[in-house]
């Protein structure tokens, strides 16, 4: 078994990639204790059932990826020059992971939600909770752009929550795919939905 001291932590970090890179319901939790090397009764030590670790995991995730969020939109740079990093940035980590498990994941929040959302509260609501983090820092950069005269859009919430769900189709139309092709789409989607038109070259 791993050292108390690190136990948790490698649970959160093999629950986090076996569930992203399959699905939670093809994941048991003798299959994350195998990947973590921390035996089952340390499981239970720290988490009361499989929906706890999935919850806590996707939080240990968040935090790890918030400062570079924090980083990518930074008020230091340019409006639109944010989103188009972001996007830039949701394509390179999905080929990173693509080039190591040989498949489109797709995002990992989305993917466990839309499996468990009528089935799990708990992971419903963090599901949704996650997402509208990652929401608001679009807003944010929307609003400075809408601001500095960049796009003329009139709603602020409903342009962010538009660009939300049509990333998300591509990502869940990639992983049907099995296809980054689908990705390459992200930013022109999304320049789109601001009203940018596309330079002709």
């Amino acid at each position: 078994m791993g050292r108390t001291s690190d136990a948790r932590e490698k649970l959160l970090t093999a629950a986090l990639d076996l569930i992203w890179t399959s699905s939670y319901g093809s994941v048991s939790v003798d299959d994350i204790c195998t990947q973590a090397k921390v035996n089952k009764g340390s499981f239970y030590h720290f988490f009361p059932s499989k929906s706890d670790l999935a919850v806590a995991a996707y939080e240990a995730h968040w935090q790890e990826k918030r400062p570079f969020y924090d980083e990518v939109f930074s008020p230091q740079h340019e409006p639109l020059e944010r989103i188009e990093a972001w996007c830039r940035a949701i394509y390179a980590a999905q080929r990173e992971k693509f080039e190591k498990y040989g498949h489109v994941v797709g995002c990992p929040y989305a993917n466990v939600g839309s499996e468990l959302a009528t089935q799990d509260p708990k992971i419903r609501a963090k599901t949704q909770e996650m997402m509208e983090r990652g929401q608001r820092y679009l807003e944010t950069a929307i609003a400075d752009a809408q601001r500095q005269g960049l796009i003329g859009i009139k709603d602020l919430k409903a342009t962010s929550k538009q660009i939300s769900c049509s990333i998300l189709g591509l990502m869940m139309q990639a992983k049907i795919e099995n296809s980054l092709t689908v990705l390459e789409e992200l930013e022109p989607t999304v320049m789109c939905l601001l009203g940018i038109k596309p330079v002709l070259a």
